[in-house]
């Protein structure tokens, strides 16, 4: 007997690689950058970043200013997306490290500062702007005591100007301080590409990783008077004199015209036990956790507040009165019928065709792909996926993830308007509508604050170059895959409704308020389980604060979602008890309108937090940017506030026989 041949199904030898692979490793990390170990002596270059500022938010390259550049030019860093998105431009530096070399070296002394280089510094100082290096990709940490407490900044200042005078003196001395840790593990093999890749541990060539793991990088500035004429007799990375910081202002570095200016800097290592896994913990200790604990409990209460409320609807009111007109023989039903009151009167007129059904069907398309990149974006940051360490990979990520969501976008409108229209005719023109809708909103106040940073020289300015990236992502990603969306949708079934709707429209009793102030204030109760953790998040955005509690915005999110349905629902349901069947649009702001009190908040924060933000250039920046932050929250929570109620109302007709 010949038996017949069977092959082994592609998910066995998946599963057996896996486990093949499993044993050859012996851990795996995969936030952050891959570890980098030294020997003695390597020599190591730093890294800088933009300049920035929380009084104007303007970044500005660091080369504007008449620092030192490095022997072999000025070289710009690989840069990803949403590094260049957020104004990031990380240049190399002349600042030499020689791993557990302590030094005290000179680094250049520049030429007679002329009016425009003065004018530059003296501007820079007072709007506080901040230098940004980077050592190992980790940035410079600058400590200072405050009334007994170690406060802690990322960068240090351009310059200081003192109290009560109108001098200004220019850091032209730092005194780092490198923690190192010494590495003596059992080797590691790097499986991945780039700065940012992922690394796999393993037992080969145990002898390769051993050696010494940057750890941590601190600086004290200090500003200090030097002789040009001796300074200049020197050359780059000539050993000079340690200096001890602070020093009197008679000894500092005044700017003003005609100076010269030298830079020097001095460098210790120091042995440290935090390992490297560790190194991002100072960088991300989470402040105020309690008040984080305390949103998340305020939140609780108002979902249980509110779903005591949608459990009464449903259990006492719904369904009571379904049972009991479901025990009615027709001829009773026809007589009830004559009877009822509230909800049950709009049984025709429940699902007629919105206002603008267009348009409604398009702002839940692009609801649908808003929510939808915003929740597993804040999955995967939450798990770790989405480490600091890779600058510019939570907003390239969610680039990423929106434009392919169109597909979802796409189906979701096409089959509402289908649902709506009972026909498929013009779902290219809505699916096109769903792909231009938000990213063009978006693509016109980016545009324009563009022109205003592209006027002020910033690094913030979205070069042309990348515009046309951005377009050929929107035009070549987002737009075919929204179309292959929509016409999925078009071949999906249609939602049927449980009843049919009346020719001639039911009169709306007149209300002695408008149903539009109730919608509004709706909007108060998700904004109550938000507002917290958006001062943390505008903090992080507007004051230079890292934001690594993604575990907490997680659960956040769930908690906001739950409560935008549950409004809706509610808000609906009373809006159907007074014989009012325009339900539609009022489902979707009774949600939406949260995206109203975000805004409002952002100009509170504006005004009362942001209160060194200076110029009317900063202030628009910022109104912009919360502009589109408001828009986006508007579409996805209306989103989940219009789908909830769509399915509440769906299955509330859909126990009453009418015929």
């Amino acid at each position: 007997m010949v038996f017949p041949e069977r092959k082994m199904p592609g998910v066995c030898w998946v599963f057996l690689l896996l486990l093949l692979f499993a044993h050859i490793c012996d851990g795996f990390y995969l936030p952050g950058s891959y570890m980098h170990t030294y020997s003695t002596k390597d020599t190591i270059f730093a890294k800088v970043n933009s300049l920035t500022s929380i009084e104007t938010e303007l970044p500005f390259s660091y080369y504007s200013l008449p620092y030192c550049k490095p022997l072999g030019g000025v070289k710009k860093s690989a840069e990803n997306l949403g590094e260049l998105l957020m104004g990031d431009q990380i240049d190399n530096s002349p600042y030499r490290f020689r791993m557990n070399v302590n030094e005290s070296l000179y680094l250049c002394t520049t030429s007679p500062l002329n009016e425009h280089e003065v004018k530059l510094l003296k501007q820079r100082t007072r709007d506080l702007y901040q230098v940004n290096m980077i050592l190992d990709n980790l940035p410079v940490m600058r400590i200072a005591k405050q009334n007994g407490v170690n406060i802690q900044w990322t960068g240090f200042p351009v310059g200081y100007s003192p109290p009560n005078s109108n001098d200004d003196y220019i850091i032209n001395h730092l005194k780092f301080k490198v923690l190192v840790h010494e590495y003596e593990g059992s080797g590691v093999e790097m499986i991945g590409t780039g700065e940012d890749g992922m690394a796999v541990f393993s037992k080969a060539d145990k002898k390769k990783a051993s050696g010494f793991e940057i750890v941590g990088f601190e600086v004290v500035p200090c500003s200090v008077k030097y002789d040009p004429e001796a300074m200049t007799k020197l050359h780059m990375y000539d050993k000079v004199s340690s200096v001890n910081c602070p020093l009197g202002l008679d000894k500092s570095q005044l700017i003003r015209e005609r100076e010269r200016i030298s830079f020097t800097y001095e460098v210790e290592f120091v042995k440290s036990d935090i390992r490297w896994p560790s190194r991002w913990d100072a960088y991300l200790k989470m402040e105020g956790a309690r008040v984080h604990w305390f949103s998340i409990l305020n939140s609780l209460m108002v979902i249980t507040f509110l779903a005591g409320i949608v459990f009464v609807i449903f259990l006492r009111t719904v369904r009571r009165d379904l049972t009991r007109y479901e025990e009615l023989d027709k001829e009773a039903q026809a007589q009830m019928n004559e009877e009822l009151s509230g909800w049950k009167l709009v049984v025709g007129d429940v699902f007629r065709e919105p206002d603008c059904p267009k348009l409604l069907c398009v702002m839940i398309g692009d609801g649908v792909q808003i929510m939808g990149m915003a929740a597993v974006t804040i999955v995967f940051a939450a798990f770790g996926f989405m480490s600091p360490a890779s600058r510019g990979m939570l907003l390239t990520g969610m680039i990423i993830l929106y434009l392919f969501l169109g597909i979802v976008a796409g189906y979701v409108a096409v089959r509402l308007w289908r649902t709506l229209k009972g026909t498929s005719e013009g779902w290219r023109s809505v699916s096109w509508s769903v792909a231009c809708f938000f990213p063009g909103i978006v693509f016109v106040i980016l545009t324009v604050l563009n022109f205003i940073l592209w006027g002020s020289r910033s690094t913030g300015a979205i070069p042309i170059s990348l515009y046309f990236v951005l377009l050929s992502l929107w035009f070549c990603i987002s737009v075919p895959l929204t179309l292959i969306g929509g016409f999925i949708g078009t071949r999906a079934e249609a939602i049927q409704y449980p009843v049919r709707t009346n020719q001639i429209p039911r009169e709306i009793p007149a209300r002695k308020y408008p149903s539009w102030l109730l919608v509004l204030g709706a909007g108060t109760l998700p904004f109550g389980t938000l507002f917290i953790e958006l001062f943390f998040i505008l903090s992080s955005i507007w004051l230079g604060r890292f934001y690594y509690v993604f575990g907490f915005l997680l659960i956040v999110l769930l908690l906001l979602i739950i409560v935008c349905a549950e409004v809706s629902v509610v808000l609906t349901y009373m809006h159907l008890c007074v014989e009012d069947w325009r339900w539609w649009w009022k489902a979707f702001f009774a949600s939406g309108s949260v995206s109203l009190y975000v805004f409002l908040y952002s100009i509170n924060y504006l005004v009362f937090d942001l209160q060194s933000l200076s110029g009317p250039v900063s202030a628009i920046l910022y109104l912009g940017y919360s502009m589109i932050m408001a828009i986006a929250i508007m579409l996805s929570t209306g989103t989940v506030g219009f789908i909830t109620s769509f399915y509440f109302v769906h299955y509330l007709f859909s126990s009453v026989k009418i015929d």
